[in-house]
């Protein structure tokens, strides 16, 4: 019975209008941010690449520099925005080296 339903006009559309909704569904469901730290463990077994670890370190630098130079720095309001301007620039300095050579 379910074979003469098949072929109506009405049942075609609704099941390729369906279809190609719950493939995209599918589909947004199953996409990951290919950034995140769980795509990377998943593709290439490392749990953190090495310019994330590089990167956290140099972080961490400029904020124990950034402490020692300014006493209390760090509870300030605008301490995360200085931390991320020297970071911003170290980059930069970085990014022009390269470009230099």
């Amino acid at each position: 019975m379910l074979n003469r339903f098949k072929n109506l006009k009405l049942v075609r559309r609704l099941n390729q209008n369906l279809s190609a909704k719950l493939r995209w569904i599918m589909y947004s469901k199953n996409t990951m941010d290919k950034s995140s730290p769980d795509y990377i463990h998943m593709i290439s077994g490392v749990d953190e690449l090495k310019s994330s670890s590089d990167e956290r370190r140099l972080e961490a630098m400029v904020r124990e520099q950034l402490k020692a130079e300014f006493p209390n720095i760090e509870e300030m309001k605008s301490y995360e925005l200085l931390v991320d301007a020297v970071m911003h620039n170290i980059k930069k300095k970085q990014l022009q080296a390269m470009d230099d050579e």
